[in-house]
């Protein structure tokens, strides 16, 4: 009896890793759950990037339905995110804001500027407090903020034709038929 517990809780013990590995694997990345779905957005005034002396609010936004992208200059996957931002503005499907994350203001410029502004507006969150009261683990992160100020999806990571197409845009759109 004792000979074969040694080889079975081995056995055991890899079958538990297997399966923990086997569901890991089988997570979205683009899923983080986020303890403000179905909240309110935290409050924030943020300087606007290009008008400095100038703020917007989470307050300044109730009444629509739109997507807050934070953002850096210095992060790899917002630059491979961009060209999707920038055609989803063309399209004016949906308004997209933008909080530019513990960056320098005079690249983030020449950024938008060289590859095109998508925002309806870009704040300055230079400390990241904005970003900590929203839960960000890294940009890009984007959330789906509905006409009542209230978060109803969060993505993680560069967000995609397909993305937005097959899963942002249908569920804009029944934001938008909601009171």
């Amino acid at each position: 009896m004792k000979r074969s517990m040694k080889f079975l809780l081995p056995l055991a013990v890899f079958l538990g890793i297997a399966v923990f590995l086997y569901r890991g694997l089988s997570i979205d990345p683009h899923a983080i759950p986020s303890p403000l779905i179905d909240k309110p957005l935290p409050p924030f005034e943020l300087p606007l990037l290009n008008q400095p002396d100038k703020t917007l609010s989470n307050r300044d936004l109730l009444g629509k339905v739109y997507l807050l992208n934070v953002w850096a200059t210095w992060c790899i996957s917002c630059r491979a995110e961009h060209p999707t931002l920038v055609a989803l503005a063309r399209s004016q499907q949906v308004d997209l804001y933008g909080i530019d994350w513990k960056d320098d203001d005079a690249a983030a410029t020449v950024w938008l500027n060289q590859l095109g502004d998508p925002f309806q507006a870009v704040m300055v969150d230079k400390k990241g407090r904005t970003a900590i009261d929203l839960g960000v683990y890294g940009a890009p992160e984007t959330f789906l903020v509905d006409k009542k100020g209230v978060v109803r999806k969060k993505y993680a990571g560069a967000l995609t034709p397909s993305l937005l197409n097959d899963e942002i845009l249908p569920l804009v759109r029944q934001l938008r038929t909601e009171s």
